[in-house]
């Protein structure tokens, strides 16, 4: 006798079985004679809606905190560029764990900020994402040669080369002009420079005549955007290019200046609650400089 059963059946396994080499292996396997083959997901979309189901974003005991397509989509991107790393042991794998993690880490310095400034609703900004820095070194394991190079050094590795590649999808390459052939590339700030006829021009020509922008985690919303708002031509480049909400035009502005630093066109200064930036030539010199003197 067949009798047709409609059933469930549950299976479960140690969490950090989940993330080795993509599958979930022995466990399962001894309890139900099956490998279950899983992959990560394929898709920023696909990436971006798992972590907006398991996160722990929505509290609202202390403030609202609005969290913009452009940081779901860095987020994410941590993700991708850890699963790239040479520094990362891809055989441990990276789960989706790791921007559940950061995502909530990301909301939880946005509502610090807010017990500091009294504000009731926080835009997350780019300066958040140090506080992603253990979400991202508790989730990873390394190679020897991340060993060498440091936990926290990975994940700020990581988290550049996420804003790094971010930024090419919705930004024009400053360096598409090619110099004649035999002939270095120009720098930013130098005659002929291919940055001339470029949308960035005005903001570098700023920091060349020793322009600077401090910014922190911790200083209020009007204060962070005047900050921004000092660099010619800023707001009209992360408009044109994003287009953002005028409550996400500041945090559109810091992503341009990280951007630009990512692509080696700014210095910035990681000071001790503060990041500033400042003309990438005169940071070098200064550099140059002090190596003499300590020599």
């Amino acid at each position: 006798m067949r009798l047709a059963l409609d059933l469930c059946i549950v299976y479960t396994a140690n969490p950090e079985d989940y993330t080795n080499r993509g599958t979930i292996i022995t466990p399962l396997k001894d309890r139900i004679d099956s490998q279950i083959m899983t992959h990560y997901p394929a898709t920023v979309e696909d990436a971006i809606a798992i972590t907006g189901q398991e996160a722990w974003t929505r509290r609202e005991d202390v403030c609202e905190v609005p969290v913009p397509r452009l940081l779901r989509e860095l987020v994410e991107e941590i993700g991708f560029q850890a699963r790239k790393s040479e520094f990362v042991d891809q055989g441990s794998g990276v789960s989706a764990r790791l921007s559940i993690s950061a995502m909530e880490n990301l909301v939880s310095n946005c509502e610090r900020r807010a017990l500091r400034t009294g504000e009731r609703r926080v835009m997350p900004r780019l300066c958040d994402f140090y506080a992603l820095v253990p979400a991202i070194a508790g989730k990873i394991e390394l190679v020897y040669e991340g060993e060498r190079e440091g936990v926290t050094a990975v994940a700020k590795r990581i988290l550049g080369q996420a804003v790094q590649a971010a930024f090419k999808r919705s930004f024009p390459d400053a360096y598409a002009a090619k110099p004649a052939k035999g002939r270095a590339r120009p720098g930013p700030g130098t005659k002929d420079s291919p940055l001339d006829g470029t949308i960035y021009k005005p903001v570098l020509d700023w920091f060349a005549g020793g322009g600077r922008v401090e910014i922190t985690d911790a200083m209020p919303a009007e204060d962070y955007a005047r900050a921004l708002g000092r660099v010619p031509g800023l707001r009209e480049i992360a408009e044109k290019q994003l287009r953002p909400t005028e409550g996400e035009l500041a945090l559109a502005m810091e992503f341009v200046l990280e951007g630009l630093h990512q692509n080696s066109l700014v210095a910035r200064e990681d000071l001790e609650s503060a990041v500033s930036y400042k003309d990438m030539l005169k940071t070098m010199f200064e550099s140059m400089g002090s190596s003499r003197e300590e020599e």
